[in-house]
């Protein structure tokens, strides 16, 4: 068997077994003349999800919500497991633990009794459609890695929130669980003395992988000890303390995760003495213009970190997706951002009392940043932050769990025209009827969706959001509970969540077998 034929066949396995199908027939007389077609999008058939080690606080409470959309094309099959990973290395990295055996719970429907620990599921999916949740106390709870398969699989979206009472860090911590990549970039960090920042690396695969993290400040790269050559083992998490890397203290801190071999998770986790704490999600890649969606419309203050991994300087402008339209901060029309050095500005209260999006543009594009922005509720010493890095747009369909009747607010911004976006809740996790309703988001603007409850909902549900017009759109959500006079609260942005896959239509074509002469 030649060459070529091992290639058609490999083309032909590797298209399978990304989507579960892939048809080759005989083409019919003339077809080699017919235009290319528009590829299909296919649901997925299998998705991967790792989330990090929620805490080490003994004061910790962790919810765990698993949800899938119901998507057409799906065969009837499939299964979906979250399980803890190998090992739960303790915090300052000095070594890894075996997880030890959990205590059983009672809980909702859809919940198998485990805590996370010694291997055991820490909640079972439910049927695509139904959100189902799983929970966990204290500061031992381990990194969980999830697969998918089947109708399980399309959109499958896994929430992390974690609530912590007192202490470095209070507040509320919400993160979605992510996919393994090769790359992350995080503006937003910091090594100061008031903060207590780690990256958590997750490796979900067979073998050793090897990671480089490099830090980034207000004059460039920041000398590292020992940031080259982490090693995350098989199937288990590293948690790396950021001011062990460096003797540098600086406020504004930009954290390059690079995979030498394999891929992780990443995400980093931002403790603060007095302001509260959150995870900072990833940047979306660099790019010469950037949307942050969803800045609540109580924020106190905003400080925007941004960072450009290309030698050359970049003059962002920088806008305000308001409900009425795109404004321009008054003392705040442009960022200067150095090449490879981190900037940042504190734009106060820039919302003042609206919801709002910032929009940031490099001239021509011409240049990538990355960038997130720190948010403040509260005032004194009842503060909270969050964080709302550069976001991807929505694409075909987004999706969010754990979302309450009053805590839950959904932000959905069209910087580039007017949008038709169709937004469905779920029934809740103990019952409830599934609404949707369709809204329309003006050019230019950010609006805060009054989401369709429900009916009769009962428990937390989940939010799906598609854009019906074609126009990009950027959505985030917002969940906020008030403690002790503290307005707790976490957002997340809303990318894409995965549930189908571009296929090329394939035909048999034999004249790629012939024997070159």
């Amino acid at each position: 068997m030649n060459r070529t034929t091992l290639s058609l066949i490999a083309g032909v396995t590797a298209l399978a077994a990304v989507t579960g199908f892939a048809a080759v027939s005989s083409p019919d007389a003339g077809a080699t003349d017919e235009p290319a077609r528009a590829a299909a999008h296919l649901p997925v058939e299998r998705t991967s999800l790792l989330c990090p080690q929620p805490s080490t606080s003994d004061l910790a409470e962790t919810t765990y919500t698993s949800f899938t959309p119901v998507t057409e094309g799906t065969k009837n099959e499939g299964k979906a497991e979250l399980r803890p990973t190998a090992e739960a290395p303790e915090p300052d990295g000095k070594g890894d633990e075996e997880a030890g055996d959990g205590e059983e719970k009672d809980g909702e429907s859809g919940k198998d009794g485990k805590d996370g620990r010694g291997g055991k599921d820490v909640l079972k999916p439910g049927e695509p459609g139904k959100p189902v949740t799983g929970d966990t106390s204290g500061g031992e709870a381990p990194a969980l890695i999830g697969t998918a398969e089947g109708r399980f699989a399309p959109g499958w979206t896994v929430q992390q929130t974690t609530e912590v009472a007192a202490g470095t860090g209070r507040g509320l911590h919400g993160v979605a669980c992510t996919p393994a990549d090769t790359e992350f970039w995080f503006p937003g960090a910091s090594t100061g003395e008031d903060r207590t920042d780690y990256v958590h690396l997750t490796n979900p695969d067979d073998s050793a992988a090897v990671v480089d993290v490099e830090l980034y400040g207000q004059d460039g790269a920041l000398k590292t000890t020992v940031g080259e050559g982490i090693t995350v083992r098989p199937h288990s998490a590293e948690p790396v303390l950021l001011s062990t890397l460096t003797e540098e203290k600086q406020t504004d801190v930009t954290v390059h995760v690079v995979v030498r071999s394999g891929r992780v998770g990443a995400a980093v986790q931002a403790l603060d003495d007095k302001l509260g704490g959150d995870w900072l999600p990833a940047s979306a890649d660099p790019s010469g213009s950037l949307v942050l969606p969803g800045i609540p419309e109580d924020a106190t203050a905003v400080r925007l970190v941004a960072f450009t991994p290309r030698d050359a300087d970049a003059d962002l402008t920088v806008r305000l997706a308001s409900p009425s339209g795109l404004i321009t901060p008054a003392g705040h029309e442009t960022l200067h951002v150095k090449g490879g050095m981190t900037a940042a500005v504190d734009l106060g209260d820039i919302t003042r009392g609206e919801p709002g999006s910032l929009v940031l543009t490099a001239p021509d594009g011409s240049v990538p940043v990355v960038a997130a922005v720190r948010v403040l509720r509260g005032k004194g010493e009842k503060q909270e932050s969050a964080f709302i890095p550069a976001a991807r747009p929505v694409g075909d369909r987004a999706t969010a769990v754990d979302n309450t009747a009053k805590g839950t607010t959904l932000a959905v911004t069209a910087p580039e025209g007017t949008a038709e976006v169709k937004v469905t809740a779920s029934a809740g996790t103990k019952g409830g009827t599934p609404a949707s309703k369709t809204y329309t988001v003006k050019s230019g603007t950010t609006q805060n969706i009054e989401v369709p409850a429900p009916s009769g909902v009962k428990g937390t549900y989940a939010l799906t959001v598609e854009p019906e017009s074609g126009t990009p759109v950027y959505a985030s959500r917002t969940l906020a509970a008030t403690e002790g006079g503290v307005p707790f609260f976490t957002v997340q942005p809303l990318p894409d969540d995965r549930g189908t896959v571009a296929v090329p239509e394939a035909r048999e074509d034999l004249s790629v077998l012939q024997k070159q002469r």
